[in-house]
């Protein structure tokens, strides 16, 4: 029988302490039951000299001290996982708002989790297909990985969040793939707008959706995407699936650490986040990845907008540090109308070696793409010297770069976000392109690849 306690002090926002406790541990949950009968929910944040600090999932607005008593579980927060759990929409703790009936647990797992062990990780090394050009050929995303997209405010991450997770398969084995969707601190628009695309296009069927709203407690925005990570834990370790998880947006989550940091009156770091901002993204991040002697993995696509554009904002930056590349989204490209707005020249994804070639993707695929980046590059160099000197100032050569950069944003970075190409699509459309330029500039492209490929363009 856990004991109740009748020494909580002192309330402030969604903070209170509980003194004289005993055998309590850090993020064991605690419920309040105030004398109307009503229970509050909260989790043990820190504990000192016999007095814990306990975070609420909701206000203490109301909350009469004396008569309310503190009741400590002896358990983090948990997640009822299920492989039924497929298919099903929750709210940002794990609790279903589709309608349906509640999971029958296999099994309760903590949400903290536990990042991966190095000596424990298997290399990442297979193609997962997204259906988008400027990723699958340029910045090819790689099973185990963790590859995020650096946005900005007003830019359409959202629409290609739900393009990804609708599209994303690995080539081969569909029937044993999942996507689990974590959407962290949206409004309620945004939130009707992913479930209708899931449910409108049936990729549902294959998905696991968390949604954490604005007006949701700050506790629920930081539980939210380790409630998404333990779900895929559980599919991919358990029952040998392949999991892509996306996460979005993680601006939103960090904001919640700042402002539970804050009310902690904790020494704050840059720009106000806490100095454990790096640890706490690391929990996320690290708990993607393959294992040795299991059959699934878990793939992660965390998106977050950058304030004010800004990349080396606190947390774009650390980020990076963390995961193995990025992709960016362009400003620049979204008021040119180019749908995804994917800026392939300062995007990168780390891997993409690993998982592109014979029996993956396609024996030319590494050629064409150095080859693709080098001519963008050039092409976007020429228009720049065209802007300031004037077209005439330009050589042949220079305007056949020109056309090809062009080109490549209106035709191969460009395609909207309903359309889903096949890898083999993508690079006979940058083969197209290559067909641009003479044969004497593709110096990046095997002769004979370029006779075996150019012929067929």
């Amino acid at each position: 029988m856990k004991k109740e306690y009748k020494t909580i002090k002192e309330a402030v926002g969604p903070l209170m302490m509980v003194e004289c406790v005993e055998n309590v541990k850090y993020y064991e949950i605690v419920e309040i039951k105030e004398s109307n009968g009503n229970t509050r929910l909260g989790r043990v944040l820190e504990i000192k000299d016999k007095t814990a600090v306990v975070q609420l999932f909701e206000s203490s607005q109301g909350l009469q001290l004396s008569n309310s008593k503190a009741k400590f579980l002896g358990h983090p927060l948990e997640l009822a996982v299920s492989k039924d759990m497929i298919g099903r929409v929750f709210d940002g703790m794990g609790k279903p708002i589709d309608g349906g009936a509640e999971i029958v647990a296999e099994r309760y797992d903590d949400i903290n989790g536990e990042p991966i062990n190095p000596a424990a990780r298997d290399y990442p090394a297979e193609f997962i297909q997204t259906g988008v050009s400027a990723i699958d050929g340029l910045n090819t995303l790689v099973r185990g990985q963790k590859l995020p997209i650096f946005s900005g405010s007003g830019l359409p991450h959202a629409n290609l969040a739900a393009q990804i997770a609708r599209q994303a398969k690995v080539r081969g084995g569909n029937d044993n793939f999942a996507v689990v969707f974590a959407a962290i601190g949206i409004t309620f628009e945004e939130a009707q707008f992913f479930v209708e695309d899931f449910k409108k296009t049936g990729s549902i069927e294959r998905s696991v959706l968390f949604m954490n709203l604005a007006d949701a407690p700050a506790v629920e925005r930081i539980a939210t995407p380790r409630m998404a990570i333990t779900c895929a834990e559980y599919l991919a370790y358990e029952l040998g699936m392949h999991v892509l998880v996306i996460l979005t947006d993680l601006t939103n989550y960090a904001e919640a650490l700042r402002e539970v940091s804050a009310a902690r009156k904790e020494v704050p770091g840059r720009r106000g986040y806490p100095g454990y901002l790096y640890t706490d993204l690391a929990t996320l991040y690290e708990r993607a990845g393959r294992i040795n002697g299991k059959g699934g993995s878990i793939t992660q696509i965390p998106i977050l907008t950058m304030p004010e554009d800004d990349k080396t904002h606190p947390i774009p930056d650390l980020t990076g540090y963390i995961t193995e590349g990025q992709i960016i989204l362009s400003r620049d490209l979204y008021h040119k109308g180019i749908e995804p707005p994917i800026d392939v020249l300062p995007s990168l994804s780390r891997l993409k070696n690993k998982g592109i070639g014979t029996g993956k993707t396609r024996e030319d695929h590494a050629d064409t793409m150095d080859q693709i980046f080098s001519a963008y590059a050039r092409g976007k160099e020429a228009k720049e010297l065209a802007v300031v000197l004037g077209e005439a100032a330009l050589s042949e050569m220079d305007r056949k770069y020109a056309k090809f950069s062009e080109a490549f944003e209106n035709e191969y970075v460009s395609q909207g976000y309903n359309t889903d190409r096949s890898i083999e699509t993508t690079l006979e459309i940058g083969w197209k392109l290559l067909s641009i330029l003479p044969k004497s500039e593709l110096k990046r492209i095997r002769p004979e690849y370029i006779e075996k490929y150019m012929s067929e363009s």
